[in-house]
């Protein structure tokens, strides 16, 4: 079952007709290749390419029967096109049909991925420019630090998802690449420029040095990739999902009418998107595991690998195109709480303010050490026993020696703490933030 956020036209990118599809492609352009060599005549070539076609269940039909899909295809097709049917896969082995087409059905699935990560980061940017100034507490260990603010937190992940669109870039090209050279790579029975033809029309690269397979380490490139994507997208639902918590509630998942959050508790509101790419990204990560398994092959090629990537690529191209669309979707409607974010501040009393005031005191001219046991103890105390941390500050005798009342109000001061959050965001989006 297609998850519904998916796009159409990834799942329809790995269906059996759009595989053989390209399979076919392949194979008319080799022939094409061949006909501008002189190796099959022109009315041959019309004829292939006027009457090559194949049916899905008469492939399935004889695969029962001569146990290799290839054969199975080839026999397929050439039951329409009839005796020019002999010019087909001339001096081709199946790996260069199949590894060339499977990049570049990978450089179409690469495409929509590569739109999916444009569009997230559109989104991503939108609410982090809307959020920019809303003040949170930032958390170290789970613990409130100093002060952020939501938009920052946004601008991360923007800059993260960057990141992951220049990885999926490279992957691309990496995995863009064909092989069209024969039986174990070396050309015995093909002329290079068929290959050089193939690639072109289908805009690969020829594989520089191939066995007969085009080496896995480039597949694994590309599953690496797509982990790596699955794991950003988990990272960020993981973080959503702590500020959803009851006893946080900085922001919150949309929650439309009508759902329901448990078949117990009617007062539910789970964050069950977040969850849902938490574990996806799980799948995606294993099967990248298994890509990299697929490196090592016997000798010039075995098909350990193939069995496994019928799997791997389809379902993790298809389960990446879903978490992005899905956490798009979830950024994009997410509610944000910034009086919970105000009163959750409140909670430290001040504390996150520590750092400054030991710097203040350094800059007094006390040793870094002595300035933090000052302040320290006044926060420990605070942590113990409550009461405003400012106060006591003021009421400790040692700390009154070097800093004002007045200097210490400064050192509480938000627009000291965040007065460079201008500054990344220059960073992250440039001097243009519109």
């Amino acid at each position: 079952m297609i998850p519904r956020y998916s796009r159409p036209e990834m799942a329809a990118l790995w269906e059996p007709e759009n595989r053989y599809q390209a399979w076919l492609l392949v194979e008319i352009l080799a022939c094409e290749a061949h006909a501008k060599r002189g190796r099959i005549p022109a009315r041959s070539l019309a004829t292939i390419k006027k009457k090559a076609k194949f049916d899905v269940r008469r492939i399935d039909e004889l695969e029962q029967i001569v146990k290799h899909d290839v054969i199975a295809f080839l026999t397929a097709v050439g039951e329409h096109v009839g005796p020019d049917s002999r010019f087909i896969h001339l001096g081709l082995t199946s790996s260069d049909v199949l590894d060339t087409s499977l990049a570049y059905l990978m450089r179409k699935a690469a495409d929509i991925i590569i739109g999916d990560i444009t569009a997230l980061r559109a989104v991503l940017k939108k609410q982090a420019l809307k959020y920019k100034d809303t003040v949170m507490i930032g958390r170290s260990h789970g613990i409130h630090a100093e002060p952020v603010t939501f938009g920052l937190k946004l601008a991360l992940w923007y800059e993260e998802m960057g990141r992951a669109l220049d990885r999926m870039q490279a992957a691309r090209e990496r995995a863009s690449v064909g092989k069209v050279s024969g039986a174990v790579g070396t050309f015995a029975n093909i002329d290079p420029f068929v290959e050089r033809y193939v690639c072109s029309k289908l805009g690969l690269t020829p594989e520089p040095a191939a066995t007969q397979v085009v080496q896995r380490d480039r597949h694994a490139e590309y599953l690496q990739a797509l982990a790596l994507i699955a794991s950003s997208i988990e990272k960020f639902s993981v973080e959503l999902r702590h500020l959803q918590r009851t006893e946080v509630l900085e922001a919150e998942e949309y929650f439309s009418e009508g759902q329901k959050g448990s078949s117990a508790m009617p007062h539910k509101r789970n964050p069950i998107s977040a969850e849902n790419l938490s574990g996806l990204a799980r799948v995606v990560r294993s099967n990248s595991l298994a890509a990299l398994e697929n490196v090592a092959l016997w000798h010039e090629r075995d098909i350990s690998h193939s069995s496994v990537e019928r799997i791997i690529l389809p379902d993790s191209t298809i389960l990446l195109d879903y978490m992005l669309a899905r956490f798009t979707r979830l950024v994009d409607r997410l509610i944000v709480y910034p009086k919970n974010m105000e009163r959750n501040m409140a909670l430290s009393k001040g504390l996150f303010h520590s750092e400054t005031v030991m710097l203040a005191l350094v800059g007094k001219g006390l040793t870094r050490e002595t300035a933090y046991k000052y302040v320290q103890r006044n926060a420990m105390d605070v942590w113990r026993e409550g009461g405003d941390f400012s106060a006591r500050l003021k009421a400790d005798a040692d700390i009154r020696k070097h800093l004002t009342p007045k200097e210490i109000d400064r050192c509480f001061d938000l627009k000291h703490t965040l007065k460079s959050v201008d500054y990344i965001f220059k960073r992250v989006f440039g001097k243009k933030q519109t």
